[in-house]
């Protein structure tokens, strides 16, 4: 059945993990007919929750679509991880909804979680619910959670529920304020009770509130308020939907997914109160003239649609799209906007979790799906020849957690890397990197959650089983003494023989990294043919310094004196002579290990800044500023050692409790301290000494 784009909501929930928004979602399914029974994420049996790792880990690990009708509206519910390693399924869910729906346990109260879902939601200028769930469980207590709630946010905090509780501040039913109606669930249905007593005055209270909400939407309806006059119930929607839109007006819902107590009452306010696809986001586009203008949202306009999310099975690939303007259709000509390159529409689905439904057609403001779109990927704008415009792409966090990835057998690095590859077409948010200096393949992630979920979707989807290693760290070496030295190679073995001989000065230099090679021969004690040689022998040399075999920089050799044999000199012999001086004069040169050193800049509340501080000073860090962003939180600069930053994602999470964030980049070299030269050192020979086991 095709939705006009006035009867489609697309919601997403949001939230910490653990919080409950796959378990709501389960109860809106099953509360509209979509399922018989309900699942539950403990046997790995919801709709949402469908992947093996989400199944054995029992926690959302993607974005799932679960969509459901109600009342004539079709409501696309995109269910989203709480865990911050899988923040990017969460971006892609916030692209694809016009509002959300922000889960927050009675048990919990504020989470940092919700901090986030809301400053996401604050970000985008979308309209939301608060949904208080788990009310019925116990240690829950709604009126800790509410009055939390308000302090927090304000008076912009809406309640459009008074809960019925017993002596253990257990939910037992609830009262919709704007119907002044109570309701309690028998056998999972919906029955009308009558209102307890004592309730009257809270109600009032409420539903005045919500008057003063609806008569500050317009005039005419705050002369009606201040004339004494009363909203009917399609002037009370109209004031509060307006609210919503405007975010002058954040509704609370309470429930318990379990019973589905407050299911059907969120699903009234969803379709009655949040915005359709034409007033949800408003996107940027940039059309091919590279200017950017704003993109209306229109059924009759010509196809163009957003790819938010890419998923492959064995199955084959879907492309989960968001359907901004026309109709989509099977074998429909469609340019993508970041190639440029035409090409026909697969088949169209509806998706319920892993359940495709094929369609005939996607109409404007619908979420679906795109079979065999080999060429497409995440991020990539759909567009009709006649328009083609690319809207702005995802707005995923750099990657901060980086492992070395090694298989368990020999010879599967390339197994390990198609896997990888693959996977990334799913998860845009890691990065793979192959270090030729270090022989690494480098896994950029999230957390070690993220890297552990990769590891294991390996192993079941690829049959390759990998291994994870710390990074190694690419130091480099120099010299701080001018040294020379004599290199002779004589060979004689029947026949012509091998002989070289320079003389080789070496000298530090600050103008390159690179080596500088010079000559001041005299009197041919050289021969200039073999100049290139003595040049070539140092620069392969040079890859291995004296004190761990890293690469030497800031060196200057110059070949001033040397010998040779008018039949037995050769390039190889002078090569083989430079390299001789080489390994005799830089252990005498005063060699020192140069640390690569970066810019971290650390966002985290003020609350936090002492610990985050002492944590750098214990790192090696030198702190050059800090800023206030203007939110509460302070951005910190600081230059740290590359190898103290091995885990520092994990770390800083776990002193912040998840609220801090960070980026590091590389900046320069510098001299490594005595302790810290002498532990690398260490580490690099054992690290040889394994090699050659």
């Amino acid at each position: 059945m095709s939705y006009s784009v006035q009867n489609i909501r697309n919601v997403c929930l949001l939230g910490h993990g653990g919080s409950g928004k796959t378990a709501l979602a389960e109860s809106l399914l099953y509360m509209t007919g979509a399922l018989d029974r309900m699942g539950k994420s403990v046997d790995g049996n919801t709709v949402c929750d469908y992947d093996p790792e989400e199944v054995k880990r029992q926690i959302s690990i993607s974005l799932a679509v679960a969509p459901l009708e109600f009342k004539g509206c079709k409501i696309n519910v995109l269910d989203t991880p709480g865990s911050f390693d899988f923040s990017g399924e969460v971006m892609e869910a916030l692209r694809a909804a016009d509002a959300a729906i922000i889960v927050c346990s009675a048990k919990d109260g504020i989470s940092v979680g919700l901090e986030k879902a809301w400053k996401y939601c604050e970000e985008r200028d979308m309209p939301r619910f608060i949904y208080i769930s788990k009310t019925d469980e116990d240690n829950s207590d709604y009126n800790a959670t509410f009055e939390a709630l308000r302090a927090r946010f304000g008076n912009k905090i809406a309640p459009l529920v008074v809960p019925i509780w017993d002596e253990g501040k257990k939910v037992t039913g609830i009262i919709d304020v704007l119907n002044k109606r109570a309701y309690e669930m028998q056998d999972q249905k919906r029955v009308e009770i009558e209102i307890p007593e004592g309730k009257d005055a809270v109600i009032e209270e409420f539903n005045n509130a919500l008057k003063e909400s609806v008569a500050e939407t317009s005039e005419e309806f705050m002369d009606k308020f201040f004339g004494g006059e009363d909203f009917t119930y399609a002037e009370m929607i109209q004031g509060l939907r307006q609210g919503v839109r405007e975010l002058s007006l954040f509704p609370v819902l309470c429930g318990s997914a379990v019973n589905t107590m407050g299911s059907l009452m969120l699903l009234d306010y969803i379709s009655e109160l949040l915005p359709t696809p034409m007033e949800g986001n408003y996107h940027k586009a940039t059309r091919q003239d590279g200017e950017t203008e704003p993109f209306v949202v229109s059924p009759g306009g010509v196809p163009t649609a957003f790819v938010f999310k890419t998923v492959s099975d064995q199955y084959g690939k879907y492309s989960f799209v968001k359907v901004l303007s026309g109709t989509l259709t099977p074998d429909l000509p469609m340019v993508n906007a970041r190639t440029g390159v035409s090409e026909k529409l697969g088949r169209l689905y509806t998706m319920r979790g892993k359940k495709a439904t094929e369609v005939k057609e996607l109409g404007c403001g619908d979420i679906g799906a795109i079979g065999k779109m080999e060429k497409v990927k995440t991020g990539d704008t759909l567009c009709d020849a006649r328009k083609v415009v690319a809207l702005k792409e995802l707005p995923f966090a750099e990657p901060c957690y980086s492992v070395a990835i090694v298989p368990k057998t020999r010879g599967q690095e390339d197994k390990i890397a198609q896997g990888l590859a693959r996977m990334n077409e799913e998860d845009p948010t890691f990065s793979v990197t192959n270090n030729a200096e270090t022989h690494q393949m480098v896994l950029n992630g999230s957390g070690d959650m993220q890297v552990d979920v990769l590891v294991s979707k390996l192993k079941s989807r690829f049959n390759v089983e990998a291994d994870l290693k710390p990074v190694r760290v690419p130091y480099r070496e120099k010299i701080r003494k001018t040294v020379q030295k004599q290199g002779r190679h004589k060979k004689q073995t029947g026949g012509s023989g091998q002989f070289g001989d320079v003389w080789i000065r070496f000298e530090p230099q600050t103008e390159q990294d690179d080596m500088i090679f010079a000559e001041e021969v005299f009197g041919g004690s050289v021969p200039k043919n073999f100049f290139p040689a003595v040049e070539k022998g140092l620069r392969e040399a040079c890859a291995h310094g004296p004190l761990a075999g890293y690469p030497v920089v800031n060196l200057k050799a110059v070949l001033y004196d040397g010998s040779y044999h008018p039949v037995d000199s050769s390039e190889i012999a002078f090569k083989t002579a430079a390299q001789l001086a080489y390994k005799a004069a830089l252990p005498e040169a005063n060699p020192v290990l140069l640390e690569p050193v970066g810019e971290l800049k650390v966002t985290v509340p003020d609350s936090y800044m002492g610990d985050v501080i002492g944590d750098l000073n214990k790192r090696r860090g030198r702190v050059m500023g800090m800023d206030p962003t203007g939110d509460g939180n302070q951005v910190i600069s600081a230059e740290v050692p590359m190898a103290e930053m091995g885990s520092y994602a994990i770390d800083l999470r776990s002193m912040t409790q998840s609220r801090g964030s960070f980026t590091f980049h590389f900046v320069r070299y510098e001299d490594c301290p005595p302790a810290a030269q002498e532990k690398a050192i260490a580490e690099a020979k054992a690290l040889q000494a394994a090699e050659e086991r």
